[in-house]
């Protein structure tokens, strides 16, 4: 019966060793914090690794995680400055730094961040306008951050970084800016096009000028070319004329013609002068009767030269040419005048044989004026 006894008691006393070593050694892992209670009030923390409490007076409570924590809430709505409701969705980065302010500071410290961050966005959010609100994202993270990294300081927290992950607007309102951003596109392309249009016709007037410029310029270097080649020309034909006459008339003066000859060859030039049908009027020369002399003399010297043998005759001086003003010849009395004497087809009144005139000339020679 002792021997019984003594191996229960045994074995309860092994039991009570072994519960003991149970509860005074805590093993705390990494990135963990415990706070132990010693008869209800803090004694100290325990860090990560092996940590030795008294058993039955101290009490480990649940582990703090210290690492960084990303809470994300549910959207909030929030009253922009221009009465507009948006619903906001955020998302926080925190982290516990002092385990015991997070355990006795707040009661729940996640809940104690959700309500605060909703108050401190309607705070920043409330004092900016839709516009505003959508382009100051920065902003308003930058204002979170600082607000609950301050307020929550005393909690044992750190509050590192506060993102907005969504903006919602109306409906109504997401339509209307819609329509404005599609309207101000459209403005963009309207006004980029009619840029083009200007630059475009800007551009063509410029060629456009450039070209009339150097059309004209070009015009100009060909009318002075086309000037000099053409005086080029006339100074060629004209040395050329000079050149012929000068031949033509050695040519006469070398040959030594007789009156006989150069009244021939006068009066066959005379139906060249009256040819065209525009001719009305012609100048018969005064010379013309000395020319049908010559030429009478020339048919009756062959006649006598036929018979009679004619005498050496010294050579008679080359008369000048006659100069012709006139186109034909007809029939008509002969009418003292001046040099030069003009026809028509009609006749003048009071004149029987032909009409009758004079014109004025530098030589006194008489010329005749006679009627087609």
């Amino acid at each position: 019966m002792s021997t019984l006894v003594a191996t229960i008691l045994l074995v309860v006393f092994v039991l009570l060793v072994i519960l003991v070593i149970l509860r005074s050694v805590r093993i705390v892992p990494q990135a963990r914090a415990g706070i132990v209670e010693r008869f209800g009030r803090y004694h100290r923390t325990l860090n990560a690794g092996l940590n030795v409490v008294t058993p039955f007076i101290d009490r480990l409570l649940p582990l703090i995680d210290l690492r960084e924590r990303v809470v994300s809430f549910p959207p909030q709505p929030v009253i922009t400055r221009d009465n507009l409701v948006v619903n906001i969705d955020t998302v926080i980065y925190f982290q516990v730094t002092d385990a015991r302010a997070a355990t006795y500071e707040i009661g729940s410290y996640i809940t104690g961040v959700e309500q605060l961050t909703v108050t401190t966005l309607r705070n920043v959010v409330g004092g900016m306008d839709l516009e505003t609100t959508l382009t100051s994202r920065d902003q308003i993270n930058h204002e979170l951050r600082r607000e609950l990294d301050e307020a929550t300081g005393k909690w044992g927290l750190r509050v590192s970084r506060v993102e907005l992950r969504a903006i919602e607007p109306p409906a109504s309102i997401q339509e209307a800016m819609e329509k404005q951003m599609r309207a101000e596109r459209d403005k963009r392309a309207a006004i980029l096009s009619a840029e083009g249009s200007k630059q475009s016709a800007i551009l063509t007037a410029e060629g456009a000028r450039q070209a009339a410029v150097l059309n004209a310029r070009g015009a100009a270097e060909a009318a002075v070319l086309r000037a000099e080649a053409d005086a080029k020309a006339q100074a060629a034909r004209a040395r050329g004329q000079a050149e012929a006459i000068t031949t033509v008339f050695r040519a006469i003066h070398e040959g030594q013609p007789d009156q006989s000859l150069l009244a021939y060859q006068y009066m066959q030039m005379l139906p060249q002068i009256a040819q065209g049908d525009a001719n009305k009027v012609w100048i018969v020369p005064s010379e013309i009767g000395k020319a049908l002399e010559g030429i009478g003399g020339m048919f009756g010297g062959l006649g006598a030269q036929s018979a009679v043998p004619p005498a050496p005759v010294p050579p008679a001086p080359v008369p000048p040419a006659p100069a012709l003003n006139g186109p034909a010849i007809s029939n008509g009395p002969a009418v003292p005048a001046l040099p030069g004497a003009c026809v028509g087809k009609e006749r003048s009144p009071g004149s029987s044989t032909g009409a009758a005139c004079t014109r004025s000339h530098s030589r006194s020679r008489p010329a005749r004026c006679a009627r087609r």
